[in-house]
């Protein structure tokens, strides 16, 4: 199978033929350039990877949501100190798996 990048957004499209419309920004099959191998062996081999990483901000996401509940039943100063850490690991851990990302986009492995 062979990828296509769209060069006006980025997009890339998997086929034996290239796009006649690129879905994302609708532009021309004229915009599309075939990846080498070596390009799109990375895309693929970063896909699963990329994948961990938006679970891992799903599940800081509900991280996030349990801490807050727990901070707002406000049992007792322990219990909240321990949910106020959690709400933070939760932030840190999301915007750590968000940098990977970004950075994955930036050298093409998306």
């Amino acid at each position: 199978m062979k990828l296509w990048k769209c060069g006006a957004c980025g997009y890339v499209h998997e086929g034996e033929e290239v796009a006649d419309i690129c879905p994302k920004c609708r532009l021309g099959s004229e915009n599309f350039v075939l990846m080498s191998n070596e390009d799109a062996d990375r895309v693929y081999r970063s896909d699963k990877t990329n994948d961990y990483h938006m679970q891992l901000v799903r599940l800081a996401m509900q991280m996030d949501e349990v801490a807050r509940q727990g901070i707002a039943d406000d049992l007792d100063p322990s219990c909240v100190h321990v949910f106020e850490r959690a709400k933070q690991y939760a932030w840190e851990i999301k915007q750590m798996a968000k940098a990977e990302l970004a950075g994955h986009i930036a050298k093409g492995k998306y």
